[in-house]
């Protein structure tokens, strides 16, 4: 049985989007500038992992930066991965964020 997919929050007043699952917290951390969302960090608690939410995380900060007109920088290992992977994320990407994924 598949578990339910998680609803992914963004909290502002923390610079974070966040899902909590079983009582604990997944995060990525962001910085935001004028038209520009930096993605620093993807926190995944050891009870959560393997179970997609990173991936989650990832999806809900792109659509949001989407949404809102905002170009990526990924300085997020997992950000940068995902985004190297899926070149349909690629037009979201900063001159630096295309810099970081040798673009």
């Amino acid at each position: 049985m598949q578990e339910p997919t998680a609803r992914v929050t963004d909290n502002p007043a923390q610079n974070r989007f966040e899902v909590t699952v079983d009582g604990h917290r997944a995060v990525a951390i962001y910085d935001l500038a004028p038209g520009v969302i930096t993605f620093l960090h993807t926190l995944v608690p050891e009870e959560l992992q393997g179970r997609g939410l990173a991936r989650e995380l990832v999806l809900a900060g792109l659509a949001s930066a989407r949404e809102r007109g905002l170009a990526v920088v990924p300085k997020c290992p997992v950000f940068t991965a995902y985004m190297r992977k899926h070149v349909e994320t690629q037009d979201l990407l900063s001159p630096e964020g295309r810099t970081l994924l040798g673009l």
